[in-house]
């Protein structure tokens, strides 16, 4: 008999709910699934936190999420908070407040935590097995990293790079690369100081929003399809060449890109430079994208919060 487990991952700019029912094998079927673009990081303050409007839109999503629960008889919850809710000086405000208006707690996971899930999620949806792996998860607020051999976490790192942050924080393209060459010698030294080595024959996994969207972009999707955008490799020249079709565009003109979610138009630019930057960074000529992540992986772990 089956589980039937609500999964939600409620990020700095995306929030999603997968209702699924796992099975004693470890497989599980897809029962309902929603994503609204939030923008909780919207705003951000450091000192005093999430913006009074990011809560009201975030409120409004959870009651939403909170109808999908009840109207499917779920037998676990399984909800997380990432980057904007454990960094904002009332995050746990927050999550007090949702909790009490709509039953659902948000636990809020740090960054290694968020990225051994990614892994197990990434790893359920993956149509081959790779000896070993170098997943790079974009968030709204953060981007983790993790090596993977043999289907084991060896190393995650969370980074302080973040689509909405990035965007938010600066405006211009050569400021974000800066910031995000900076992080990337960070993350080269402590991958050193770990003794790892990330080879050429290294399988290189983009999940999360700004994977998803690019692959989307370059399969011009009018409607998105996870079963297409779920293990498609980009090529770095492909990537690049929807960087330099966006980048000159406005906001409102990107929209009329087929591929491209609003509520994306101005963070796709921020996220394809940290795309761009890892490859280039590690020496890669593409990367497979994953449909899969943390929402698969709160369903197949035995997450508690």
């Amino acid at each position: 008999m089956p589980r039937r487990i609500a999964a939600i991952d409620f990020g700095t700019n995306t929030a999603r709910l997968l209702i699924a029912d796992l099975f004693d094998d470890g497989h599980f079927e897809q029962i309902a699934l929603k994503r609204t673009i939030v923008r909780l990081g919207g705003g951000f303050n450091r000192a005093t936190g999430l913006a009074d409007d990011a809560i009201q839109r975030a409120t409004a999503c959870l009651h939403d999420f909170a109808d999908s629960i009840r109207q499917n008889a779920v037998d676990t919850i399984r909800a997380v908070g990432t980057s904007a809710i454990r960094d904002a000086a009332n995050g746990s405000e927050f999550v007090a407040r949702m909790t009490d208006e709509t039953g659902i707690r948000l636990g809020i996971i740090d960054g290694v935590t968020e990225g051994s899930l990614t892994l197990a999620g990434v790893l359920a949806g993956l149509d081959s097995q790779p000896e070993q792996l170098l997943m790079f998860d974009v968030g709204g607020g953060s981007t983790e990293y993790t090596f993977a051999r043999d289907d084991r976490p060896l190393f995650v790192q969370s980074l302080p790079l973040g689509v909405v942050r990035l965007t938010e924080g600066k405006i211009e393209p050569s400021a974000m690369e800066e910031k995000i060459e900076r992080e990337l010698d960070n993350l080269e030294l402590q991958l050193r100081n770990s003794a790892i080595s990330v080879s050429p024959d290294t399988l290189l996994v983009g999940t999360a929003g700004t994977a998803t969207t690019l692959a989307a972009i370059s399969l011009q999707m009018p409607e998105y399809d996870y079963r297409r955008v779920n293990n498609h490799s980009l090529q770095k020249s492909e990537i690049q060449r929807i960087y330099e079709l966006l980048l000159p565009l406005s906001k409102e003109q990107r929209l009329g890109i087929a591929g491209l979610e609003k509520g994306r138009e101005d963070l796709i630019i921020a996220g394809s430079l940290i795309t761009l930057l890892t490859l280039k960074r590690f020496g890669f000529t593409r990367m497979k994208v994953s449909d899969y992540g943390l929402l698969e992986g709160l369903v197949v772990s035995e997450f508690t919060n």
